[in-house]
C-alpha cells in the first residue's frame, strides 16, 4: 500500500565511492540525529574479512548501533532480495525505536533496491550454473556470456555492463523462468522518503587517499587476513573472493606474482571501482554531492537533516 510523501517514515543515504569518507561522516551525522546505520556494502556482511573491506571499527560501532555487518561466513551467498529484505527489517526496525535510519555504502545495486523499493524475481541461487558460468568467464572472459544475455535480454545487459556477476544473474533468471529478468524486475511504491547524499572528493585527491588507504591496509596485516581465510577453508574460486584487496593477493600467495605486484593489481582494481561508482551517482539526480574536502560540510548536512526530519513534506520519496 503507497502512502503520501509526508506520511512516509524517513531514511537519510549516505553514498559515495570508496575512500570517499562515508563512515566517519555517518557516525558523526547519526551521533548527532539518534541515529543508527544500517551497512550497505556488500563485502562488509562477512566475518573474519575486516581489514580488506575497510569494515567499521568496533570503536565506531560502539558509538553508534550499526546493523547488518558480519552477519554471514565467506561461505554464505548474500542475493540482492535478502539485502533488500534484511535492510528493511533493520530500517523499520529503527524506526520503531524511535530513531533515525541511515543507509550506508558504496554499492550501487543495493542502495536502489532499497530506496527505490525494488520489484525482483524470487530466483534460488543455483550454484552449479554459476559455477559453469564463472569458469567459462575465467577461460573465455566477460564478453561472451555478455553477449548471451544481449541475445535474451537486452536491456538487463545494458544495466549490467562488464559485471560478471551481474551477467550471470540474469542469465540464470531468464534460464529457470524463460522470460527476461528485465520484465520480472520493476519499481514498487517507495516505503520511505529520503534524503541522499553523494560523498565526494577531487579524483586526485581521492586517488592519493585510496593509495595510503591500501598502503596501511598492507601494514595492518592484509596478505595474513587472506592467508587465514584460506587456511581456514574458503575456497579462492568463492565469489566472495572476487571481492577487491582479496582476489589480487591469491596469486602472489600462490607465488606467481610479487608482492608489490598484487599491490599494485589492488590500487588498479580500486580506481576502476571509483569510477564506476562515480558514473552511478553522476546518473543518479537523487543524490545531493557533498564536498568531503570542506571542513564545513559535517555541520551543513546536519542542518539539512534537521530540517528535514522536522519537516515532513520535505525530501523526496522516489
Amino acid at each position: 500500500m503507497s502512502h503520501p510523501a509526508t506520511l512516509l517514515p524517513p531514511l537519510i543515504v549516505i553514498a559515495g565511492a570508496t575512500g570517499t569518507g562515508k563512515t566517519a561522516l555517518s557516525v558523526l551525522l547519526a551521533e548527532q540525529t539518534n541515529g543508527e546505520i544500517i551497512n550497505a556494502d556488500s563485502r562488509s556482511f562477512y566475518r573474519g574479512m575486516d581489514i580488506g573491506t575497510a569494515k567499521v571499527e568496533p570503536e565506531l560501532r560502539q558509538r553508534v548501533p550499526h546493523h547488518l555487518i558480519d552477519i554471514l561466513d565467506p561461505g554464505d551467498d548474500m542475493s540482492l532480495s535478502l539485502f533488500q529484505q534484511m535492510a528493511m527489517q533493520a530500517i523499520d526496525d529503527v524506526l520503531s525505536r524511535g530513531k533515525l535510519p541511515f543507509l550506508v555504502g558504496g554499492t550501487p545495486q543495493y542502495l536502489n533496491a532499497v530506496v527505490e523499493n525494488w520489484k525482483i524475481p524470487e530466483v534460488a541461487p543455483d550454484a552449479s550454473f554459476r559455477r559453469n558460468m564463472e569458469q567459462r568467464v575465467r577461460e573465455e572472459g566477460v564478453e561472451p556470456i555478455l553477449r548471451e544475455l544481449r541475445a535474451v535480454d537486452p536491456a538487463s545487459a545494458e544495466r549490467t555492463g562488464p559485471n560478471p556477476r551481474r551477467i550471470i544473474r540474469a542469465l540464470e533468471v531468464h534460464r529457470v523462468t524463460g522470460r527476461p529478468m528485465s520484465e520480472l524486475q520493476g519499481k514498487r511504491p517507495p516505503r520511505y522518503r529520503t534524503l541522499q547524499y553523494e560523498c565526494w572528493l577531487p579524483r586526485d585527491i581521492l586517488h592519493q587517499r585510496i593509495a595510503h588507504r591500501i598502503d596501511l591496509q598492507v601494514e595492518q596485516g592484509l596478505f595474513a587476513e587472506v592467508r587465514a581465510l584460506l587456511e581456514s577453508g574458503v575456497d579462492p574460486e568463492w565469489p566472495v573472493f572476487s571481492t577487491i584487496g582479496y582476489r589480487e593477493v591469491v596469486p602472489f600467495l600462490q607465488g606467481t606474482i610479487t608482492e608489490q605486484e598484487a599491490i599494485d593489481a589492488i590500487r588498479f582494481a580500486t580506481n576502476r571501482l571509483v569510477r564506476h561508482q562515480q558514473t552511478w551517482a553522476r546518473k543518479n539526480p537523487h543524490l545531493i554531492r557533498i564536498d568531503m574536502n570542506d571542513p564545513a560540510t559535517p555541520d551543513r548536512v546536519l542542518d539539512q537533516i534537521r530540517a528535514f526530519i522536522a519537516s515532513p513534506a520535505s525530501g523526496a520519496s522516489n
